[in-house]
Formats: structure tokens, C-alpha cells, sequence
């Protein structure tokens, strides 16, 4: 009868809900598909091992074109940004507000997609005593920052799949949210006590420093062959920027010649006046000259990057890159993911999974994060390259191989593994400024162990794991905001606060601190209407009071939807191939019939009315889907 019929789909829904593994956040299964392996004769047992080892030929060149796009992807940043990057770091007066330096940080690492890249940049200055070290530790947590915008963009590759795209977003801003949490907490107690600076700098006494030599790149021996036949920068023109040298903003961050030598001529030059001359000098009428060594450095062998011969300037070629790098990055991202869902079938996936996922037993299970955490940053230290390895962890939560919750103390390892490079390159500094560039690395090492002190060890401070999920759950339903959030958090944000401090102090206390004691309150709001609602005044219990836009997306997914149908629309009236489309669209919608067990399923049919709006285009045409015919 009807009223069966409905109770029992009532009650299927209601056994669907109460399902475990409807949690979105629970690994999915991993089924075995095909023949048995037993159950396989011996020629396709030969065909098996082959085709799998073809998959793991393919997979394994498809992370070497991954990695080498993230490196041609930050060589098109520096030659978009990076000349501004060096004009940044020159602005002493800046450098000296704390929380202008954080957001310097932040910005000069995303423009350059590289923490070592600022990192130098920051240890070239101190070391040339153009900024001490109190000045260069906001500067060190705000690059912390920012090198984690790369695996933030490469989990928006998987925003085909809305469950993996929740899982591969949150696993990648666990990250974001670490770094945040820690500058936030560990800044102001910097400025108040300054314990990394007199922490680092009794390390750096205590020890009879010597020079040593450069940390062997073993990522760089890897990806050089493809990545300098496409471009090679040189880096040391960002490194005179910064450092005050005004000739380097007409050279060309290409370069050239990569064997030349220097050739040192004694010339004379002319000097503002007699007062500025240190040495020899003479007056011919109104001019000063003296005699100074002039360094001319003459090139001997070119490079054999593409790039070499160009007519075209620093920023055209940037994009260009740009464009490529994102190109290929965004191609061998899907099909990484796609053969690693092909290959991870099966017991193998099923051990795999359980392998990395599994705790140790009782009495040792806290040990399980704490290995993570080195296996992190050992696999960190061998690629050199925190975003590597955190880029490349991330397609694997996306799927379901990975956990948040493993994920998380791996990406601290990775914090802690990019850290221990820069020391190994700061021993190999000179004697004179050994100390200062091992100070600042040091800063960068406890900076990060004092966050994982303050995210890790008690199972309530992980915070980032409860703030990542919340954020994913929000992206997987609305997936525009993921574009949103990137934008917010490393462009709007830190742009915003540093016009403010370019402004002065007085400027940005009397904007910024209004707006931080409003996001407290409403952050404690929050959690009280969670947790403890009886405490709250009537009115506070929930946000009903305010303007719907004020406290839900939904108003915004509205406007963001509409705008993209309608622009979609007209696209698709431009081409009349598409008009034909629509014609037979709004002819199928004025034939809508409802099937007769819809009109019995008053589940169905709530579900029905859902698809009639979501298709419902701006002009007032319905777009019909099989679905529902």
C-alpha cells in the first residue's frame, strides 16, 4: 500500500544514517577487483606483474614531472615577484614592526613558492648586517607560513570528487592551521620575552663554531637535467636588491652566462664631495674623482635553458611558466591520483593503509604519532623540500590511503625535516658570519618545536586536526570557498596588515585591535553555544538575530552559483551548437512529468523538487538530467 511504501523508506533512510561508514571522514574500503591471484593462470600471472610494474614506472614518472613543475612553478613566482620581493626586504623601517615582518614573510614565500628562497634572503641580510636577528625571527615565522600555500593548491586539484576533496583539503590546511595557531600563540610571547632569540643565542656561545660546506641537494641532483633546460635564475640579484644594490633592479633574474669570471680594473670615478673620499682624490673644476676597483664580470660559457636568447622580459616569461608549470602540475596530480587508485586495490592497498594508519598496541600507542613525526622529517630532509613532501602526501589523503590524523604529525616532521637543512647550510657560511646565519636557522628549529609542544603532545591541543575537518566538511559543500580561503589567508590578509604597518603603529592598533578583540568574541560565542548555551543571554544562543549573510554561506553559494550558471549560459548562447542544446533543454521542460513512484515517495519527491532547483537557470529555463526523466 502507499502508506508501506512510505514507511519503509522511511525507515531505509533511517538505517542509511545510522551506517558507520557514512562518515564522511572515515577511510573508504578498499575492495579487491578482478581474478584471484589463485585463481590466475601463469600467462596472466606474467601479463599482472608486468602491467604492474609498467604502473609503477608510469606513477614514479609522473611524481619526477610533479616535482620538477613545483620547482619550475617557483622559478616562475621569483621572476614574477621577485624583484618586489627584494624591495620588500629593503624597507628597514617596515622590518622593524613585528607583525609587519610576519606578513612580509608570508608574502615574499608565496610570491616566491619557497621558504629557502626567503630564507637566504633573510640570512644574507643579517649576515650583511643590514637587520639583526630580533628583526629577521617574525620574518622566519611568517615564511613558515607561507611555504604551505603549495600543498594547499594542490589539494584544489581534487575538487572533482567532493569526499576526496574533503579529505585532501583538510589534509593540507592541518598544515595552515598549525603554522597559524603557533605565530598567533608564540609571536606576542617572542615580542614579550624574546625566548628564541636568547634561547638561540646561548646555543650559538656556547659552541666553538667552524666553517664547514654546503649541504648536499639531493632533490637538485635529481630535477636539475630537466629543470636547466628549461630556466636557470640567478638568485643573487633578489640578495643585492634586498642588500641595497640599486644596479640590480635593471638585471634580468635569467641568466646567461653560467661559467664567467671577474675581471677587477682600477678606474676613476667621481664622489658627491671632498668629505666622501676614504682615499686618493682629486677636484677638476667641480667634480670630485677618486680611484676605485671596478669589478666587470665577463661571461665565458652561455646556459642551454630555453629561455636563454629571449627577447622578452623577466614578467613575460614568468607567466609563461606560470602558466606551464601549473599546466603539467595539474595533469600529473590527476593522473598520480588516478594510477594510485588503480594500483591501491585490493590486500596490497588493504596492508598498505593498515600499515600506516595502525597505532602501536596499549601501553605504547602514543609512540605511533612521534615516529610519524620522524619519518617526516627524515623523508623532508632526503627531498630537502617541505612542500614536496607535503604536496605529495596530500593526493594520497585525498583517497583514503592516509588518515588526517597520520597525516598531521607527518606534516610537523616536515616542519622540523626543512629546518635542519637550513642549519646544515648555515655551517657552511663564512667564519665572520657564522654565527648570526646559524642564530636565525636555530630560530626557524625551536620556533617549530615549540609549536609542536604546544599542538601535539596532549590529544586535546590538536586543535589543527578539529579546525582542518571543520574547514574541509565546508569546502566539500561549498567548494568555491576553497578559493576563497586561499585568497583570504595568503593574499587579502597579509596584504591588508602590511599597508596598515607602512601606515604606522598607531594605524594598525587602532584598526587591527578592534577586529582581533571581535574575533575573540565571537570565537568564545561560539563554543559556548556548543558547549555551554544555558550561560548565554537568549539572544546569543544562536546568530538567528543577525542577517542570514552574516552567519551562513548559503546566501553566498546562491549568488556564486547563479553568477557561474548565468555566465555559463552566455557562453553557451554564443555558440549555436549550444543554442540548439537549450532549445531542446526548455522543450524537455515543458514536457516535465513526474513517474508515478515519485508521486508515491514523498522522499523521492522532496528529492525531485531538490534537483528542480539546483538546475533551475536564471532565465527561468529548467535543465532536465536523466535523472530525473
Amino acid at each position: 500500500t502507499k502508506d508501506q511504501v512510505i514507511a519503509s523508506a522511511n525507515s531505509t533512510v533511517t538505517l542509511v544514517e545510522d551506517e558507520p561508514e557514512n562518515d564522511p571522514w572515515a577511510l573508504p574500503d578498499i575492495e579487491g577487483t578482478g581474478v584471484k591471484w589463485s585463481e590466475m593462470s601463469t600467462k596472466e600471472k606474467i601479463l599482472s606483474i608486468l602491467f604492474s610494474i609498467g604502473k609503477i614506472a608510469l606513477l614514479l614518472g609522473f611524481l619526477y614531472m610533479f616535482v620538477c613543475s613545483l620547482d619550475v612553478l617557483s622559478s616562475a613566482f621569483q621572476l614574477v615577484g621577485g624583484k618586489a620581493a627584494g624591495d620588500i626586504f629593503k624597507d628597514n623601517s617596515v622590518l622593524s614592526n613585528p607583525v609587519a615582518g610576519l606578513v612580509i614573510g608570508v608574502l615574499v614565500t608565496v610570491m616566491v613558492q619557497s621558504s629557502s628562497t626567503s630564507s637566504s634572503i633573510i640570512v644574507s641580510m643579517v649576515s650583511s648586517g643590514l637587520m639583526g636577528v630580533k628583526s629577521a625571527i617574525p620574518i622566519i615565522m611568517g615564511a613558515n607560513i607561507g611555504t604551505s600555500v603549495t600543498n594547499t593548491i594542490v589539494a584544489m586539484m581534487q575538487a572533482g570528487d567532493r569526499n576526496e576533496f574533503r579529505r585532501a583539503f583538510a589534509g593540507a590546511t592541518v598544515h595552515d592551521f598549525f603554522n597559524w595557531l603557533s605565530v598567533i600563540v608564540l609571536l606576542p610571547l617572542e615580542i614579550a620575552s624574546q625566548y628564541l632569540y636568547r634561547l638561540t643565542n646561548l646555543i650559538v656561545e656556547s659552541f666553538n663554531l667552524q666553517s664547514g660546506e654546503d649541504a648536499p641537494d639531493l632533490l637538485k641532483v635529481i630535477t636539475d637535467p630537466v629543470t636547466k633546460g628549461i630556466i636557470q635564475l640567478d638568485k643573487s640579484v633578489i640578495n643585492d636588491i634586498a642588500t641595497g644594490d640599486s644596479s640590480a633592479k635593471n638585471k634580468s633574474l635569467i641568466k646567461i652566462w653560467c661559467k664567467s669570471f671577474t675581471n677587477v680594473t682600477v678606474q676613476n670615478v667621481t664622489v658627491q664631495g671632498p668629505e666622501n673620499c676614504t682615499e686618493f682624490c682629486w677636484t677638476d673644476g667641480n667634480v670630485t674623482f677618486t680611484l676605485k676597483n671596478v669589478s666587470h664580470k665577463i661571461g665565458i660559457e652561455k646556459c642551454n635553458h630555453i629561455f636563454v636568447n629571449t627577447s622578452l622580459n623577466d614578467l613575460a616569461v614568468g607567466l609563461i611558466l606560470l602558466a606551464l608549470s601549473l599546466l603539467v602540475l595539474c595533469s600529473c596530480l590527476i593522473l598520480i591520483v588516478k594510477l594510485l587508485n588503480s594500483m591501491l586495490k585490493g590486500k596490497v592497498a588493504s596492508v598498505i593503509k593498515k600499515i600506516i594508519n595502525t597505532d602501536f598496541p596499549f601501553p605504547f600507542a602514543w609512540v605511533t604519532g612521534y615516529i610519524a613525526i620522524l619519518v617526516g622529517a627524515g623523508m623532508t630532509f632526503i627531498v630537502q623540500s617541505s612542500s614536496v613532501f607535503t604536496s605529495a602526501i596530500t593526493p594520497l589523503v585525498g583517497i583514503g590511503v592516509i588518515s588526517i590524523e597520520r597525516a598531521y604529525p607527518l606534516t610537523l616532521g616536515s616542519n622540523i625535516g626543512t629546518t635542519t637543512t637550513a642549519i646544515l647550510a648555515a655551517l657552511a657560511s663564512p667564519g665572520d658570519t657564522l654565527a648570526n646565519s646559524l642564530q636565525i636557522a636555530l630560530c626557524h628549529f625551536f620556533f617549530n618545536i615549540s609549536g609542536i609542544l604546544l599542538w601535539y603532545p596532549i590529544p586535546f591541543t590538536r586543535v589543527p586536526i578539529r579546525l582542518a575537518k571543520g574547514l574541509g566538511d565546508w569546502t566539500a559543500k561549498y567548494r568555491w570557498f576553497a578559493v576563497v580561503y586561499l585568497i583570504l589567508c595568503f593574499f587579502i590578509l597579509p596584504l591588508t596588515v602590511f599597508g596598515l604597518s607602512v601606515a604606522g603603529w598607531q594605524v594598525l592598533a587602532g584598526v587591527g585591535v578592534p577586529i582581533l578583540v571581535l574575533a575573540i568574541v565571537v570565537i568564545i560565542i561560539n563554543i559556548m553555544q556548543s558547549k555551554c548555551p544555558r550561560f548565554l543571554p537568549n539572544v546569543l544562543k544562536t546568530w538567528d538575530f543577525l542577517p542570514v549573510w552574516m552567519h551562513s554561506l548559503k546566501p553566498w553559494d546562491k549568488i556564486i552559483t547563479s553568477m557561474t550558471n548565468f555566465c555559463k549560459h552566455r557562453c553557451c548562447c554564443c555558440c549555436k551548437c549550444c543554442q540548439n542544446t537549450n532549445d531542446q533543454d526548455s522543450d524537455l521542460s515543458k514536457n516535465q512529468v513526474i513517474s508515478p513512484e515519485v508521486y508515491e515517495n514523498p522522499i523521492a519527491l522532496e528529492n525531485e523538487q531538490e534537483d528542480y532547483n539546483k538546475n533551475e537557470e536564471p532565465n527561468g529555463q529548467i535543465k532536465i538530467s536523466t535523472t530525473n526523466l
